[in-house]
């Protein structure tokens, strides 16, 4: 009878342990996997956890993800720079303008997340799945002023545009292919019993809404709060007529991944009610000073230009090899393209040599910006022969042609001797090389008898190469061709 009792003992404990147990790990995000399907095709948070990297689709354009003197922008971008952030993963963009093909990238488990403020509707809804919204939006007619508008009173101006939308009675509207646009008005042409001419263009709203400012059509429709952005750009247009009630914006994800949009709705029910979201938002959509980003020379999607100096970085980096977007995240790094810049060190210029640096390449404080910047190239060119011979791989040895520009070669030396002293490849940089460079600025590591150049604040060029290549990555995006 003990024997059995002990028995019935022992089984109730094993039985309470699974129990706790099993609580455990349900209160572990990074260890439950909601993803019932182990066959599905797409991929799971567990995989992208594993994978380290949130792959994400968005728009190119002046709200979502544009290049502006140099450095990559965009509401959407920063706030899936955040989420990434929040998440603990990287960062992988995938640009697309087509709705359509947005979904086929999802679908296609190329993707984790359409990172585009779509409006939520029924009709959505029963084929996709969305987050939380982020936002709310109306929908709006856009429209041209008359050319004289500046000249005429309020009055004569009214007049002259649709106010009511039974008035859209018998017009063509244009609007973006495959968008909720086009369903939006054909809803709106059986409301006012007539006939809504609905012309679907492939095309991204903004390049629909520049067709109206160009006279190429009358017409068209988009959200409001890109309607409002385009409107401080061309001030000629009209985005005041209404045709919906408001709606929410949301970000798509795979129908599977529930994890996943757990994880994304909690985190955007707490981070709009933050300071850090207004300002994010006043920044792209209330702010009087975007107008100036559109009409500079430095705003991409209208000049194709990063910099004004796009021309000389395409001539030089020929003489190394390199892709010239590269010299120019490289050049935004060290001066954001300030001609006269100084650094408190004593580099100057565009590419900021120092003074013995640039002695050694013919060029002084006097010299020219294209000067300055063929003297920064033959000096990548110098870099590049002192490392050929031990590192064989033409991308690895950028990275530590990179690391050498901004700290020294001596100190990349060293620290390519400390990875092999401690079983690391002193011929790769990322995960390798570079932990060592960071910890040059440590008694333990900077006093090793292999180190010959000494302390070095090694963590800063490290920094300085993850910045450069993420930025060429978004130049890459953005200014796919050579």
């Amino acid at each position: 009878m003990k024997i059995k009792s002990r028995l019935h003992s022992l089984l109730a404990f094993s039985l309470f342990l699974s129990i706790l147990l099993f609580i455990e790990s349900c209160n572990n995000v990074d260890s439950i996997i909601i993803d019932n399907n182990n066959d599905n095709k797409y991929s799971t948070y567990s995989q992208i956890k594993e994978r380290g990297v949130l792959r994400i689709i968005t728009n190119y354009n002046s709200t979502d993800y544009f290049i502006y003197r140099g450095k990559p922008m965009g509401f959407q971008l920063e706030l899936m720079q955040m989420l990434a952030e929040h998440l603990g993963l990287k960062l992988e963009i995938i640009v697309e303008n087509n709705i359509e093909e947005c979904h086929n990238i999802l679908a296609a488990d190329s993707a984790d997340i359409i990172a585009i403020g779509l409006t939520v509707t029924n009709e959505r809804s029963d084929s996709i799945k969305f987050t939380k919204h982020f936002g709310l939006t109306k929908q709006v007619l856009v429209q041209r002023k008359p050319d004289n508008w500046r000249k005429l009173s309020k009055k004569k101006i009214e007049k002259s545009l649709i106010r009511n939308q039974i008035d859209l009675g018998k017009k063509i509207i244009y609007a973006q292919k495959g968008s909720v646009f086009v369903s939006r008005l054909k809803t709106l042409s059986s409301e006012i019993g007539d006939t809504i001419y609905v012309a679907e263009i492939d095309a991204e709203a903004e390049e629909v809404i520049k067709m109206v400012v160009d006279k190429k059509i009358k017409y068209t429709v988009c959200d409001e709060y890109v309607a409002l952005v385009n409107k401080k750009y061309y001030p000629e247009l009209d985005v005041q007529t209404n045709i919906s009630f408001p709606q929410k914006l949301a970000w798509v994800v795979n129908q599977e991944s529930d994890t996943l949009t757990r994880l994304i709705n909690n985190w955007i029910v707490d981070f709009k009610t933050t300071t850090k979201f207004k300002i994010l938002y006043n920044k792209y959509f209330n702010n009087p000073k975007s107008a100036k980003i559109f009409d500079s020379d430095f705003y991409f999607q209208e000049t194709g230009k990063i910099s004004p100096f796009d021309d000389s970085f395409k001539k030089y980096s020929k003489k190394i090899n390199w892709d010239w977007k590269l010299i120019a995240s490289l050049v935004y790094q060290e001066s954001r393209f300030v001609v006269d810049a100084k650094s408190w060190a004593g580099a100057y210029g565009l590419m900021q040599l120092m003074p013995a640096t640039a002695g050694r390449f013919n060029v002084d404080t006097s010299s020219a910006p294209v000067e300055n910047i063929r003297a920064g190239i033959d000096f990548i060119k110098w870099l590049d022969r002192q490392l050929i011979k031990t590192i064989t791989d033409s991308l690895e040895r950028k990275y530590f042609i990179l690391a050498s520009y901004n700290v020294g070669l001596g100190h990349v030396l060293d620290a390519m001797r400390l990875a092999k002293k401690y079983d690391k490849d002193p011929n790769i940089w990322f995960d390798n090389v570079e932990l060592y460079l960071a910890l040059k600025a440590k008694p333990k590591y900077y006093l090793d008898p292999v180190v010959r150049y000494g302390y070095c604040r090694g963590y800063s060029a490290t920094a300085y190469v993850k910045e450069i290549t993420e930025r060429y990555k978004h130049y890459n995006n953005l200014t796919p061709e050579n």
